[in-house]
């Protein structure tokens, strides 16, 4: 399954992936880890109860070459515009680098930096 809409953001201390985009990666409620943490702030003000949590392979690739390793999402019980949102861990875990003004995400690989850019109506839209 190929995820478009990533939002990329380093200031969040999770990886989070929302119901929908779980259902639509085929995977149900009995295939998580079950977890009893809140987390805050992704709807302002409020808190959130994961549904659990899950590690699942992310993979970031062009033509050219790619970057693959396994990420721990913890689930949200409600649906955004987003399909994930990828924190600190991920970036972390990847080496990635995100460059906000030019929607660019870099990181290294065995075949040498790869540069991901975003598509500019897409994030504006």
């Amino acid at each position: 399954m190929r995820f478009q809409k990533v939002l990329i953001d380093g200031g969040s201390a999770l990886n989070i992936l929302f119901t929908g985009s779980l259902e639509e990666l085929g995977l149900k409620k009995e295939d998580l880890t079950p977890m009893d943490s809140l987390f805050w702030e992704i709807i302002y003000r409020k808190a959130s109860l994961s549904l659990g949590q899950i590690i699942l392979p992310v993979q970031f690739d062009t033509t050219k070459h790619f970057c693959v390793d396994y990420v721990n999402f913890f689930i949200a019980d409600f649906n955004t515009a987003h399909h994930a949102i990828l924190g600190r861990p991920a970036l972390a875990k990847f080496m990635a680098v995100p460059h906000y003004t030019y929607l660019v995400l870099k990181m290294p690989t065995e075949h040498g930096a790869l540069s991901l850019r975003a598509n500019l109506d897409v994030a504006y839209s």
